[in-house]
C-alpha cells in the first residue's frame, strides 16, 4: 500500500451518499489517520459561514467534494433552479474555503452532463467546451462547469492543488431509487421489480430508447477518485467511465431479463430521451493514474437488483 495516505487527515463532503459511501470504504483500505465526513445536517455547504467553520474546525490536508444535489430527467425538469444554485453554491464555497484554509489538496467532481448536447463520441474532455450542454442536463451540468473554471483560476492565480473528474452514468448497490430522484438503472429496476411481482402485464418506459448511455459502477468510480487524489495534480479535467455505450433499448431488456419480468415494454416517446448518445474516452485516466474500470455490466446489475430487493425501504427513502 502506498505511503501517501499515512498521517493523511481527509475530509469527505457527501459522504453518506451513493459515490461518497464507497469513497468512504476505499479510504478504510488505504488507513489514512484521519476520516471526517460531515452530513448536510451538520453543515450547510451552500452556506459560506458553516463552509468555512468546517474547513477552521478540522484544518484537512485532502478534500473529496462530493456533495451535490443531483436526479433523474424528472428532477431536472421539475427543480431546474434548484440543481443550479444549489450545486453551485457547494462547489463555491468549498473550493474557496480549502484556498483560504491553505488546504494541500481539493478533489472535485464534475459531471458529463457539463458535455455538449451533440459531443463527437467518445467524449474527450477537449470537447467540454465546444457548445450548449443537452437542455435538461444544462443547470446542473453548467454549474458544475463553473467550479472547473474557478478551481483552474485559483491554480492560475494562487497555485491551488484541485483536480477536477467527471464520472459518467453511475449505478451500484447503494443507488437512490427513489421516483423523485433516481436516474434510469434505478428506476427501471424498481419498475420491472414491482411489475413483476404484480404479475402486470406492461411497464411503460419514458422515451423512445435510441438514445445511448455509459454506465459505471459505483466501486470502480471511487476507485477512480481515489487513484486520482494520489497520483493526479493537473489543472485539466479528466472523465472516469468505462468506453462502453448501450441504447436504453438493451439496458431495458437486461434489467428485464435479470428481474424476471416478461411483460410488455411500452415505449412513451412523448417523453424525452435526453442527451442522445453518451460514452466517454477514459484514456487520460488510465494514463495519468492507471484507472481502469473492472465490474462487468451484468455482474453489477445483478448486484444492484439484489441490494435493491434486499434493502427497499432503505433505498426508496433516499433522496440525496
Amino acid at each position: 500500500m502506498s505511503g501517501y495516505w499515512t498521517d493523511k487527515h481527509v475530509l469527505v463532503t457527501g459522504g453518506a451518499g451513493f459515490l461518497g459511501s464507497s469513497v468512504l470504504a476505499g479510504l478504510k483500505s488505504r488507513q489514512p489517520a484521519k476520516v471526517t465526513a460531515p452530513t448536510s445536517d451538520e453543515v450547510d455547504l451552500r452556506d459560506r459561514a458553516q463552509t468555512q467553520e468546517m474547513f477552521k474546525a478540522h484544518s484537512p490536508d485532502l478534500v473529496i467534494h462530493l456533495a451535490a444535489k443531483v436526479g433523474g430527467i424528472g428532477a431536472n425538469r421539475e427543480s431546474p433552479s434548484d440543481l443550479y444554485i444549489d450545486n453551485l453554491l457547494m462547489g463555491t464555497f468549498v473550493l474557496d474555503s480549502a484556498l483560504q484554509a491553505g488546504t494541500h489538496k481539493t478533489v472535485m467532481l464534475g459531471t458529463i452532463c457539463s458535455y455538449p448536447k451533440f459531443t463527437p463520441v467518445p467524449f474527450q474532455e477537449t470537447s467540454l467546451w465546444q457548445g450548449y450542454p443537452e437542455e435538461t442536463n444544462a443547470p446542473y451540468g453548467i454549474a458544475k462547469l463553473a467550479q472547473l473554471t474557478q478551481m483552474q483560476a485559483n491554480r492560475d492565480q494562487h497555485g491551488q492543488s484541485a483536480i477536477y473528474l467527471m464520472p459518467t452514468n453511475l449505478y451500484g448497490p447503494g443507488d437512490k431509487f427513489n421516483t423523485a430522484v433516481s436516474h434510469v438503472i434505478p428506476a427501471l429496476i424498481k419498475k420491472c421489480v414491482e411489475a413483476q411481482e404484480a404479475g402486470a402485464g406492461h411497464i411503460d418506459v419514458w422515451g423512445t430508447g435510441s438514445a445511448t448511455r455509459e454506465f459505471l459502477y459505483v466501486d470502480d468510480a471511487a476507485e477512480g477518485v481515489l487513484l486520482a487524489a494520489e497520483h493526479y495534480d493537473g489543472r485539466e479535467p479528466v472523465n472516469l467511465g468505462t468506453d462502453e455505450e448501450m441504447p436504453i433499448r438493451s439496458l431495458v431488456e437486461i434489467i428485464t431479463e435479470l428481474v424476471g419480468f416478461t411483460g410488455e415494454v411500452r415505449w412513451d416517446s412523448s417523453k424525452p430521451d435526453g442527451q442522445p448518445r453518451r460514452r466517454v474516452d477514459p484514456g487520460v485516466a488510465k494514463a495519468e493514474f492507471g484507472f481502469e474500470a473492472r465490474v462487468d455490466f451484468r455482474e453489477g446489475l445483478q448486484r444492484t437488483i439484489d441490494w435493491y430487493r434486499a434493502n427497499r425501504e432503505l433505498a426508496e427513502s433516499r433522496v440525496n
